[in-house]
């Protein structure tokens, strides 16, 4: 998969949904989308979510120059 950049933020669980959400949206992010649902990992950050550890709402900053 290509470089989907660096992304940051106080909160883990938008940092983790907005990764996913560029997986998901990449061309070539087949492969990793397999691993990723393969091992329930969507369901660990929907849990995360759940139980207060952040927001799965954010917003995308670009600081590219």
């Amino acid at each position: 998969m290509h470089d989907i950049g660096i992304l940051a933020s106080f909160d883990l669980v938008a940092v983790d949904q907005a990764c996913i959400d560029l997986v998901y949206s990449a061309e070539d992010g087949a492969s990793l989308i397999q691993r990723i649902e393969s091992r329930n990992g969507l369901l660990t950050l929907e849990h995360a979510g759940e139980i207060g550890l952040g927001s799965r709402t954010y917003n995308l900053v670009s600081i590219d120059g």
